[in-house]
């Protein structure tokens, strides 16, 4: 096989996989926000509810909020967090949540989370499918990421922050 042969072959070959790199990719861009590696696990049977999880990142100088949120596959999306009161770690919904220049804010379990009720497509709550989310900035206005479902949390969810 020539050279040249050899180098054509190369390029259709990365020409062909680039964007399989760029459909599985987890990170999103809204201004000058990052949402990297949104996921939710898998929906146990008869389960009401599922969360889905994300790490919103800004480099920027200028702090942002995070309005709402929606999705097709359910009714109603709402942000949530788990806060101490007494003894009992409790959930509730917020209003918004803000994320500081320079900063970030970790969507995780046991902290700041999206809540989906009223499920209307449970078959896309299984192991490797994936829903979209958009997420609505007052800066950096609607961004779309899509959720990859996973039997099991990622290894670096264990601990969260809300703000940095």
């Amino acid at each position: 096989m020539s050279t040249s042969s050899l180098v054509k072959q190369s390029l259709l070959l990365a020409a062909l996989l680039l964007p399989a790199c760029f459909a599985t990719a987890h990170d999103y861009k809204a201004g000058e926000l990052q949402i990297a590696h949104p996921w939710s696990q898998e929906l146990p049977p008869n389960a009401p509810t599922v969360a889905a999880y994300f790490v919103v990142h800004n480099p920027g100088k200028t702090a942002d909020t995070l309005l709402s949120v929606d999705t097709p596959i359910a009714g109603k999306a709402e942000l949530h967090e788990h806060v101490m009161q007494g003894d009992l770690m409790k959930m509730q919904q917020v209003p918004t949540v803000a994320v500081p220049a320079g900063g970030e804010v970790t969507f995780a379990p046991m902290g700041y989370h999206v809540m989906l009720l009223e499920l209307k497509d449970r078959s896309l709550l299984s192991d490797g499918k994936r829903f979209p989310l958009t997420l609505h900035f007052e800066k950096a206005g609607n961004v779309t990421v899509e959720v990859a479902v996973q039997k099991q949390a990622p290894d670096n969810t264990h601990e969260h922050q809300h703000a940095q």
